[in-house]
């Protein structure tokens, strides 16, 4: 499976949009990372992860991702309200 997920800060603040093959093992990518500058979701401190999508193929993934990315903040937040209406942070599927 390959995954195309948004995850935030604390705040609900910043968004972050990503694909991966281990949804997992990127999430915690992203909690070892908080606070480290050298990446934007530690910069940002962005590892609640609040919507995923999983696709059969690579390809699909990164389509998706580049959709979502392309999009503007509000139709972001329109999807994870819609998926998510309460913002819950969400483990990733194993």
């Amino acid at each position: 499976m390959y995954w195309t997920y948004i995850v935030t800060n604390k705040n609900k603040t910043v968004l972050y949009v990503g694909v991966t093959g281990n949804l997992l093992r990127r999430v915690e990518q992203h909690r070892n990372n908080a606070g480290k500058r050298a990446t934007f979701a530690g910069r940002y401190n962005c590892y609640y992860l609040v919507y995923y999508e999983g696709f059969g193929w690579a390809r699909d993934a990164i389509y998706r991702e580049k959709q979502l990315k392309a999009w503007p903040r509000a139709q972001k937040l329109a999807l994870i309200n819609t998926e998510n209406p309460a913002w819950e942070t969400w483990a990733a599927p194993g």
